[in-house]
C-alpha cells in the first residue's frame, strides 16, 4: 500500500475540471511545501564544477538585474530602448563570442528582454498583468530562453577550464505556449513546457554523441516520427510549467495538480524518467517542484521582482543545464543506441559479491508507468543481442525486465522484501520440479540499481540518495524506495487474452498450483494475487497460466515477517484482513480469498472487450472495490 504524507493543503480548496480531481487528491496527498535545498537536487556533484556554475549563474542574474535597473519611470520609450540595447551590448562585448550554440543576434536578445521584463518590473507596461496567465507566458518563456544563450556565452574571465564546466544542454522552453501536447491521453492545455536541446543537435555534429544526445536527443527523435520544436512533445518534455494568477493556497494547489496531471503522460511516453521537475508560478512568485515516486516537493517561493528570487530561479536554470543526467530525472542506464537503432538497457546484478553488468536490448514495453507516485513499474521484453544482429530470431525476445522503485527497509542485504532475492530462492527452490515448470518467472540477474556518490562510491540508488540528506531531513517518516531492476526468463501475455471460461479456469488453476508450490517447497507467500499478476503462455500443449510479481511477497520461515499484518495487494482484490490492516495473522487463506474477488470481478466486468457487460454495472456494490477507502471497500465484501 502506498504511504501518506502530510500536507497544509486541502484537496478541496480549489475548484478543477473532473479531470484533474484524482490529481488534485494526489497533489494534496503527497505534497511537501516550503523544502529547503530543493535547489541542491539540481546542482553537480563535482564541487570544483558547481562552483564555476554558481558563478555562471550569478553573473547571468546580475546581467539581468542591470536590465532591471535601466526600467525607470522616467524614462521615454525610445530612451529607455536606447539604455537597454546599450546594455546589452556592452555586457555580450564582456561575454564570449556566441558561436555554433548561438541562435539568437543582438536584436533577437533586445526583443527578449523587453518582453519579460514586463514581469520583472512591476507598472513597466500599463497593458500588462501578473494576475493575467496569458500575459506571463511570453515573458516567462523569454526569460528561460535568455538565461540559456546567456548560459552558453560565459564570461570572457570565467571560460570553461575543462569539459566539466561546459554546459551539457541548454534548457528553453517550447515557441507555443498554452498549446495542446502531441502524445498526450488527453488533449488539453499545457501553459508551458521546457525541452532539453543537446549541445550536438543545436550544432548539428553527428559525428559524436555525447551522453544527453543518446538519452534525450535520439530518444525523443525515435519515439516520435512528428516530433516538433514548436509543439511540447511528451516524449521530449523535460519539465512542466504552470501558470497561476495569484500566489493563494488554492491558485498553487491548482498548479500542483495540474503538473501532477500533465506528469502521468510524461511518464507514459518516457521510459527512463525517475522524477520529474516542474515550475509553478502564482502572479510574480514561483515554485520550484519535483514530482517522485512518493512525493512532491516544492521549493519555497522565488519572487522575479526582487533580486534574491530572480537568482534563485536562474540557479535552477543554469543547474539544469550543467548537472549529471541522473539530477535532471533521467535514468542513463536506459539509452538510445544510436549504432543499432535500439534502447540499452543495463542491468547489474548486484547481488553478487562483485557486481557484474549485463546490457539488454529493447524489443517491446509490455508495462509502461502509468501514475505518478508509487512503484513506477515498467516492464520491457529484451534479447541479449539487438535486433539487427540477432540472425536466430524475428526481433521477439525472450527475457523479461521489471523496472520498479518498491518500498524498502533498510539496506539489500538486510531486507526481506527484496524481490530479486525471494525471485532466486523461487527459481531455485522449484528447480528440477517440472510440473511447474512456465508457471512462474526464472530468476537471470538483477537486483537494487546502485548510483556513484560525490564521493565516487557506488551506492544503492534510493530516494534517499536522489534527493540528498538537506531535504531527506525535512520529509519525516516518508517511506524508502529503492530502485529494483530484474530479468527474468518467461514471457506471457495478459490475462485479458484468454478466449473462452475453459481457458480462463485453466489459468487460474495453473497459477494457483504454482502459489501453493511455493509456498510449500520455498516457504514464501505471496500476497498480491491480482488481474495483473496472472498471465498467459501458449505453448504447444496448450494454455498455461504463470503467475508474478513478488514485491509483496514474504518469507514464512521469518518469524517477524510471518506474522506482518500489514495491508498489501491490488485495491480490488485485497482481503478483507488486508483492507482493515486487522492483527490477523495473514496466511495463504488471504491470496485465496483474492481469487474469489478476481472471479466475481472478471464475472462483472468481464476480462476484455469482447466480454464486457452489455447492461450498466455503475449501481452494483462491486464497483465499491476500487474506493480508496478501505474500511469501506472491506465492508462492501462482507
Amino acid at each position: 500500500m502506498e504511504s501518506s504524507s502530510s500536507s497544509s493543503y486541502s484537496s478541496a480548496s480549489t475548484q478543477l475540471p473532473d479531470r484533474f480531481a484524482e490529481s488534485k487528491a494526489l497533489a494534496a496527498h503527497y505534497l511537501k511545501d516550503n523544502i529547503d535545498g530543493v535547489q541542491v537536487i539540481a546542482e553537480h556533484s563535482d564541487q570544483t564544477t558547481q562552483q564555476f556554475v554558481t558563478k555562471q549563474a550569478e553573473s547571468i542574474a546580475e546581467f539581468i538585474d542591470e536590465l532591471v535597473q535601466r526600467v525607470k519611470p522616467s524614462l521615454g520609450k525610445a530612451e529607455l530602448e536606447n539604455e537597454l540595447k546599450a546594455t546589452i551590448a556592452a555586457q555580450l562585448n564582456r561575454r564570449s563570442p556566441a558561436g555554433l550554440h548561438s541562435e539568437k543576434t543582438e536584436a533577437d536578445m533586445f526583443n527578449s528582454a523587453v518582453r519579460f521584463l514586463k514581469w520583472l518590473c512591476p507598472g513597466s507596461d500599463s497593458t500588462f498583468s501578473k494576475t493575467n496567465e496569458k500575459h506571463v507566458y511570453p515573458c516567462f518563456a523569454e526569460l528561460i530562453n535568455f538565461v540559456a544563450e546567456l548560459v552558453v556565452r560565459p564570461l570572457k574571465d570565467q571560460k570553461p577550464a575543462s569539459l566539466d564546466e561546459q554546459p551539457k544542454r541548454l534548457v528553453r522552453s517550447y515557441i507555443l505556449n498554452n498549446a495542446k501536447s502531441d502524445k498526450a491521453e488527453d488533449k488539453h492545455y499545457i501553459n508551458m513546457a521546457l525541452k532539453c536541446d543537446t549541445l550536438n543537435y543545436i550544432t548539428g555534429d553527428n559525428a559524436e554523441y555525447d551522453e544527453d544526445s543518446y538519452l534525450i536527443s535520439e530518444a525523443c527523435l525515435k519515439a516520435n516520427d512528428e516530433w516538433s520544436d514548436e509543439r511540447p512533445n511528451y516524449p521530449c518534455i523535460f519539465a512542466v510549467v504552470e501558470v497561476e494568477s495569484k500566489s493563494s493556497e488554492g491558485a498553487m494547489l491548482k498548479g500542483f495538480s495540474q503538473l501532477v496531471e500533465y506528469s502521468k503522460d510524461v511518464y507514459r511516453n518516457q521510459h527512463n524518467r525517475h522524477f520529474i521537475w516542474g515550475l509553478v508560478s502564482g502572479g510574480s512568485e514561483v515554485k520550484a517542484c519535483v514530482l517522485g515516486q512518493n512525493f512532491l516537493l516544492a521549493s519555497k517561493f522565488m519572487d522575479v521582482t526582487s533580486t534574491a528570487g530572480r537568482l534563485e530561479l536562474i540557479r535552477f536554470l543554469v543547474n539544469w543545464s550543467f548537472c549529471e543526467l541522473p539530477k535532471l530525472g533521467y535514468d542513463p542506464t536506459i539509452r538510445y543506441n544510436y549504432k543499432h537503432e535500439c534502447f540499452a538497457i543495463d542491468m547489474v546484478n548486484s547481488n553478487e559479491q562483485m557486481p557484474t553488468q549485463t546490457t539488454y536490448y529493447l524489443r517491446e514495453v509490455v508495462v509502461i508507468a502509468e501514475r505518478v507516485f508509487g512503484r513506477h513499474t515498467r516492464c520491457f521484453v529484451v534479447g541479449r543481442q539487438p535486433p539487427s544482429l540477432d540472425e536466430n530470431s524475428d526481433n521477439s525476445g525472450d527475457i523479461l525486465i521489471k523496472d520498479a522503485w518498491p518500498e524498502v527497509s533498510g539496506s539489500a542485504e538486510d531486507d526481506m522484501r527484496d524481490e530479486a532475492k525471494l525471485l532466486k530462492r523461487v527459481s531455485n527452490g522449484l528447480a528440477g520440479r517440472s510440473e511447474f515448470n512456465g508457471l512462474y518467472p526464472k530468476y537471470i540477474n538483477g537486483g537494487r540499481m546502485q548510483i556513484q556518490n560525490a564521493h565516487g562510491d557506488s551506492v544503492d540508488e534510493t530516494t534517499r540518495t536522489i534527493l540528498g540528506e538537506t531535504v531527506w531531513a525535512q520529509l519525516g517518516d516518508l517511506p524508502l524506495r529503492a530502485h529494483m531492476r530484474i530479468a527474468m526468463s518467461g514471457v506471457g501475455e495478459p490475462l485479458e487474452s484468454v478466449q473462452s471460461i475453459y481457458e480462463l479456469v485453466v489459468v487460474i488453476y495453473d497459477v494457483m498450483r504454482c502459489h501453493m508450490g511455493i509456498l510449500k517447497h520455498c516457504q514464501i507467500l505471496h500476497r498480491d494475487i491480482s488481474e495483473a499478476n496472472i498471465l498467459v503462455r501458449r505453448d504447444d500443449t496448450g494454455v498455461h497460466g504463470m503467475l508474478i510479481d513478488f514485491d509483496h511477497s514474504i518469507d514464512i520461515t521469518d518469524e517477524g515477517y510471518a506474522v506482518r499484518t500489514e495491508g498489501a495487494g491490488t485495491r480490488p482484490f485485497m482481503s478483507i484482513n488486508n483492507l482493515e490492516d486487522n492483527s490477523t495473522k495473514r496466511t495463504a487463506l488471504d491470496d485465496w480469498e483474492s481469487i474469489i474477488y478476481i472471479l466475481c470481478w472478471l464475472g462483472t466486468f468481464g476480462w476484455n472487450r469482447a466480454t464486457q457487460p452489455s447492461g450498466s454495472v455503475s449501481k452494483m456494490a462491486i464497483t465499491s472495490w476500487n474506493d480508496y477507502d478501505e474500511m469501506m471497500n472491506a465492508e462492501a465484501k462482507r
